[in-house]
């Protein structure tokens, strides 16, 4: 109840701006969808298409363990969050007794 409904409607038209006509799935006029998550419209280029074919390949790859080590980072940032509300102490098998 703190955000005014015109300040939600506001949100809610820019979002749906970017989404139909600057974050479209398709490359610099290539066909759409040159890889999964290609979002590049022409407004950024950090020279992707001057890489080869191998470089972006381990580009990718990098970019999604980076991705998975976040998500990794955040559940245990979650599970941390949760032990620390129990009333007994945690026996973790790696850590020990948590106090």
């Amino acid at each position: 109840n703190a955000i005014p409904q015109a300040g939600l409607l506001q949100i809610v038209a820019f979002v749906g701006f970017l989404e139909l006509f600057v974050m479209k799935d398709s490359a610099n006029g290539a066909e759409p969808g040159e890889f999964p998550g290609d979002f590049r419209n022409g407004a950024l280029d950090f020279g992707w298409d001057t890489f080869d074919e191998e470089t972006k390949l381990s580009k990718r790859a990098i970019e999604l363990n980076n991705g998975r080590a976040a998500m990794m980072g955040i559940l245990g940032l979650m599970v941390h969050e949760k032990l620390g509300e129990i009333d007994m102490a945690a026996d973790l098998p790696i850590i020990g007794v948590l106090q």
